[in-house]
């Protein structure tokens, strides 16, 4: 294999039953538990595009920051592919482009073979917990090896025993007298997403598998990965389920929902919008015929007749979609969070490519103050790539992280 996949990769050796099996007073998990939402806290692009042993801190706000080519898109991109793979999307569903993320310059070994290296780090309950994928992308997509492990102690290792199999030899810790489970995975999916459906949880090494497993599903299924297009949200919607699209097409349709249902939440729409239209605004409204399409408007009060949403200029409508993003949660949200755990424990991610695009200092200051005040209390997290501006506000508002990347 070559430096991409190579001997520092998972999955590069397979595991042996000394590197998973522990005593069970070990793989016990800790009766000091911290009982707080399952969220994404580190970022590891090993050998992704222009990104080699790279890796990012992840605070509840966090901007992007850098000149164009410097791998802030990047970055967006490798967290929605584990998103997706924690979901149960395939590697061509998480990936559809994946020479693509090939690291620049990276040379095919004697078998042609060349792919990428991605992880994460998830706090939670059961403690920071790391996930590490190689992934090769061609001649052929697969996974090629995958490491789960918790306080330095592997819970799951894959690796490829036979490049004429479509599928891995796994090793899982059970405890007991067993030690060590193993059996094939798939090559195609996230071996960690699968744990839950074959792990009895019968044993202390068990649960502790089970636990850290669940822990990386929840935080990385609970993601919304948004980018506002005004030239698709000015024209009138048909009614539909009040869900909104990472386009944010149909705002006009979510608004009218909210408006109804989310009374609070869109009270606190309406007065950002206050700060982020132009000219006075007394509320958000909706004109909804029977069977007809969704219009959405801004109303203006005694200053004049009511805007709609197709008249206002693109950052305007780009402040409003994410705005509402930051102010709700899932149910509003077109995405499927894990659904064993109740919303109020889980944490909501948010991916913006162009944070701050089309808007101008006032909007995006008042964006930053929603994601603090949202992203303070713990049910909402920020993952956004921002241009110069942006950044230079964030770099003195506490409680923001900025990440500076250099091409």
């Amino acid at each position: 294999m070559d430096a991409t996949l190579g001997s520092g990769a998972p999955g590069a050796t397979a595991p042996d039953r000394a590197e998973l099996s522990t005593a069970l007073a070990d793989a016990a998990i800790p009766p000091a538990v911290v009982h707080h939402r399952p969220v994404v806290t580190g970022l590891r692009l090993s050998a992704f595009g222009a990104h080699r042993g790279a890796a990012f801190a992840l605070g509840p706000v966090t901007f992007l920051a850098g000149p164009s080519g410097s791998g802030k898109s990047q970055i967006l991109a490798a967290y929605e592919a584990l998103a997706g793979l924690g979901a149960g999307a395939t590697l061509e569903e998480a990936f559809p482009d994946p020479l693509g993320r090939i690291p620049d310059r990276a040379l095919p070994d004697g078998q042609g073979r060349r792919g990428f290296r991605i992880g994460c780090t998830v706090d939670g309950p059961a403690g920071p917990v790391r996930l590490d994928l190689a992934v090769q992308a061609e001649p052929t997509l697969r996974i090629v090896g995958e490491r789960l492990a918790v306080g330095g102690q592997i819970l799951l290792a894959t690796a490829l025993r036979d490049p004429g199999r479509r599928s891995v030899q796994a090793s899982w810790l059970t405890g007991g007298a067993v030690g060590v489970t193993r059996a094939p995975l798939p090559d195609d999916r996230l071996g960690t997403a699968l744990l839950p459906l074959r792990v009895a949880g019968s044993t202390a090494g068990q649960r502790l598998v089970l636990a850290a497993a669940e822990q990386v599903v929840v935080a990385l299924r609970s993601v919304f990965s948004c980018d506002p297009r005004p030239d698709r949200m000015r024209a009138p919607v048909p009614p539909g389920g009040g869900r909104l699209l990472g386009d944010c097409a149909n705002l006009a349709d979510v608004l009218r929902r909210t408006r109804h249902e989310c009374g609070t939440r869109h009270a606190l729409l309406a007065a950002a919008a206050r700060t982020g239209c132009a000219g006075p605004v007394a509320g958000l409204d909706v004109r909804a015929p029977a069977q007809g399409p969704v219009t959405a408007v801004v109303d203006r009060g005694r200053a004049g007749p009511a805007t709609e949403l197709g008249r206002l200029g693109a950052g305007e409508l780009r402040f409003l979609a994410l705005a509402l993003v930051l102010l709700t949660g899932p149910g509003v949200l077109a995405m499927d969070p894990a659904a064993e755990l109740l919303s109020a424990r889980q944490a909501l991610t948010v991916l913006a490519d162009g944070f701050d695009r089309d808007l101008d200092r006032r909007q995006s200051a008042e964006l930053l103050r929603l994601a603090l005040l949202s992203c303070g209390r713990g049910h909402v997290r920020l993952l956004a790539a921002v241009g110069e501006g942006a950044a230079e506000a964030a770099r003195a508002t506490p409680g923001v992280t900025v990440v500076d990347l250099i091409p």
